[in-house]
């Protein structure tokens, strides 16, 4: 399917899934189809399953908008809470769309809480309280995270009861934009396809600790401990004694330590000039996410880190703070800087970037689609160094391998189905759609509503 004809179906109104391999350009018509709603004033709540997916669409992930936040389960009472909160009420009543990015790393259990709060807080108990849902994303890549020995691919987001309520059409994404080096997409089509031969794996290995001429290279490993230690050596190579913060905590104990073994903040924080760091929380207002990375440049009055970003900007990281509000009482929490080194980040941290080069370690890949995941953030073969590779890391989850044949056949109808309406047909469900969810934009002129 064209981005066009992914277009047409998703400003009908259906709730879609969007997909399509990494590179199809996926995030280029979310943003497309969230320009059109907003000519048109159209309500519409942009989330991702990560902070540094809603980065790429200038969002929030679902887990802030709706309020789970780390929750896996809500009674009616706390949902009915939510609700009742001025910020979090007002975002439920304006969104008439909701566009999730980054599904396969959403919990089908998050899914299904989210929907659960959005039938309450609308008093509607159609799919998500009748919003429009758009879910975009690729099961080849990464599944949720797991915290105990559970198959994280049981956690899929189509295992869901919400996903299978809600009369999906499947939009899948065909051409390709990322990767404009014929030999390495071909490469990652046979990863993704569980075709790979021993040229593919030759070829991947041509790259072993290949020398790459770029001034900064990211690393991706798939193990903390390495991202870790790799960071530490990194660190020790500038000069001077590095600054240290330390976490603060408060409040009940057991709580607090929740807090801290789901928090990315480290207990002790040490950093340098022009240390290479990572934002590890949300806060828009100041200009980061989770997941911005940039340098810090210097220290300032009060020893608080600034830092600028890769895209310029130079923000002062001031201690943020995470906790458990309970009926408006704070029951636990605690404070850090929201940074972390970041010469070398994990392979689930690299989900949803692009790279002009990378050094990339799978000697310890743990998980099918850690190598799709890995490689397909690169644009081409000669921006790779490859410092390891093992069985797993080319293999891919064979459940998901059979749904996405389904989802190929499931796209090949929409695409049928959207080719053979006469464009007449299709501007009047688009009308439809808008008249229905925002009476007032009846009128609009067609050069004010077209993107």
């Amino acid at each position: 399917m064209t981005q066009e004809e992914a277009l047409n179906i998703l400003k009908m109104g259906h709730n879609v899934f969007l997909t399509g391999q990494a590179g199809s350009g996926k995030t280029y018509t979310l943003n497309k189809y969230i320009e059109y709603l907003k000519v048109k004033n159209i309500g519409v709540a942009v989330t991702a399953s990560t902070g540094v997916a809603a980065s790429h669409l200038n969002g929030r992930t679902i887990h802030s908008w709706s309020g789970i936040r780390i929750k896996d389960d809500m009674t009616d009472k706390e949902v009915s809470d939510l609700s009742k909160n001025k910020t979090l009420g007002g975002n439920f009543r304006k969104a008439k769309v909701l566009i999730i990015d980054e599904i396969s790393m959403l919990h089908s259990f998050r899914l299904d809480l989210v929907q659960k709060i959005l039938r309450i807080a609308k008093g509607n108990f159609e799919p998500f309280g009748g919003m429009q849902v758009v879910l975009c994303g690729d099961f080849f890549q990464l599944p949720p995270v797991t915290t105990n020995s559970d198959d994280p691919s049981e956690y899929f987001a189509f295992k869901s009861r919400s996903w299978n309520s809600m009369n999906i059409r499947v939009c899948y994404l065909e051409s390709q934009y990322r990767n404009i080096d014929p030999v390495y997409y071909g490469i990652l089509n046979k990863i993704r396809t569980d075709t790979v031969d021993r040229e593919a794996v030759e070829i991947l290995k041509s790259r072993y600790q290949k020398s790459i001429l770029y001034d900064e290279m990211t690393r991706l490993y798939t193990h903390n401990e390495n991202v870790d230690a790799i960071n530490d050596v990194e660190l020790s190579k500038l000069p001077g004694e590095p600054k240290t913060y330390f976490m603060q905590s408060s409040g009940l104990q057991k709580l607090v330590a929740e807090l801290k073994r789901n928090c990315l903040a480290k207990e002790e924080l040490f950093l340098k000039k022009r240390a290479v760091v990572m934002f590890v929380k949300n806060n828009f207002d100041r200009g980061y996410v989770n997941g911005t990375i940039g340098v810090v440049e210097s220290f300032d009055e009060y020893g608080n880190p600034v830092v600028r970003s890769r895209n310029g900007n130079v923000i002062v990281a001031l201690p943020e703070s995470w906790g458990f509000e309970e009926g408006g009482k704070i029951l636990a929490e605690i404070s850090q800087v929201p940074l972390k080194l970041a010469w070398a980040i994990s392979v689930h941290k690299s989900q949803g970037i692009s790279l002009d080069a990378a050094e990339v370690d799978l000697s310890r890949a743990f998980e099918p689609g850690m190598g799709y995941v890995a490689l397909s953030r690169i644009r081409t073969l000669d921006g790779l160094r490859l410092m390891g590779l093992n069985d797993v890391a080319l293999k891919i989850n064979a459940e998901v391998l059979e749904f996405d044949k389904e989802l190929v056949e499931l796209s090949e109808k929409e695409a049928r189905t959207v080719r053979s309406m006469l464009l007449k047909e299709i501007e009047d469900m688009q009308n439809s759609f808008i008249s229905k969810i925002n009476p007032d934009s009846v009128g609009m002129s067609e050069q004010s509503g077209r993107v």
